[in-house]
């Protein structure tokens, strides 16, 4: 009997230690989960929006729940900055557009009022009034039908068809429109293309718009070093659009946001540089919608060039 005794008491035991480690352990685990609970809560109520649910566990099961949860922690870090962003983009976007409608409108308003309030004004003063109040009528229709452009491409509302496009002659008839205009203001141009076709998948209207808002933008902000260029070149994939100028250029510090929303430089608050900020924002989305990049490099007076690459087709008949 003693011996059975004996091993009584050993079972019971060796039951008792399997008991209080299954406690112990039962007890770690609940304390692992209280903390991850706590951190998660903390998280998902913006508290404890950055770090990861770091803790020390030999649990395996714990570390690859742990693994998962810092995935998604991740995750909505980065949702939660370009929610951020989004919202600081868009209060900016709002005071920009009130800026750039109230500034004309109130133009127009004063020209009328002066009109109104002075009935026996001069025909030649009453014309010359009545034309500005005309064009700045004009800026305004202009900046709304770009906020609607921009708001249709990027809803996916616009529906732009591709086909097969010579992009010499597209190239061609956009910077021959600029040509008088810039060469007489003192501008040079200068355009280099092959005389080998280039094919490209894309839309002429689009392509059109895009090359008009570039050669714009290069004669409104780099007129100053009087030269401003056209290049198309290829390579064995790809089709290279490159608009440059000698300007005053882009700092680094601009050069990531100027395709941003109506994000302006400073001069283009400036009376004499009158821009939306949307130009090269749709310029961007065209370029995108045509299965296209386009970039930037600037070093100041030397040369700033916007680049549009797009995949090249083979040419002949559709």
């Amino acid at each position: 009997m003693s011996g059975w005794t004996g091993l009584l008491l050993a079972l019971l035991a060796v039951s008792l230690v399997l008991h209080f480690v299954q406690y112990r352990s039962k007890k770690k685990r609940d304390e692992s989960l209280a903390y991850i609970t706590a951190r998660l809560d903390g998280i998902l109520s913006g508290g404890a929006a950055r770090g990861k649910l770091l803790h020390l566990t030999d649990d395996k099961q714990l570390i690859a729940l742990l693994n998962r949860l810092n995935g998604l922690v991740e995750t909505n870090q980065r949702m939660t900055a370009t929610y951020n962003k989004t919202e600081d983009s868009m209060r900016k976007m709002l005071a920009n557009i009130s800026h750039d409608l109230k500034t004309p409108l109130t133009v127009v308003l004063g020209y009328m009022e002066t009109l109104i309030q002075n009935p026996s004004t001069p025909a030649e003063e009453r014309e010359r009034l009545l034309d500005k109040v005309h064009a700045k009528a004009r800026e305004v229709l202009v900046l709304i039908n770009q906020f609607f452009d921009l708001a249709r491409l990027e809803s996916g509302d616009r529906d732009i068809p591709l086909n097969r496009i010579l992009l010499n002659e597209v190239c061609s008839q956009t910077i021959l429109a600029f040509y008088e205009p810039l060469t007489s203001k003192g501008v040079e141009v200068v355009i280099a293309m092959p005389e080998t076709p280039i094919y490209v998948m894309g839309n002429e209207e689009a392509l059109v718009r895009i090359l008009n808002n570039l050669i714009s933008n290069a004669s409104q902000y780099g007129s100053d070093g009087n030269m401003l260029g056209l290049t198309l070149r290829e390579d064995e994939e790809h089709a290279y659009v490159e608009v440059w100028d000698r300007g005053k250029g882009i700092s680094e510090f601009h050069q990531d946001r100027v395709f941003e929303r109506m994000y302006t430089l400073e001069d283009s608050r400036n009376p004499l540089y009158q821009g939306s900020g949307l130009g090269l924002t749709i310029t961007k989305r065209l370029v995108e919608k045509l299965g296209g990049v386009i970039t930037l490099t600037s070093k100041p007076y030397v040369k700033t060039s916007f680049t549009v690459k797009f995949k090249k087709t083979a040419y002949g008949r559709t």
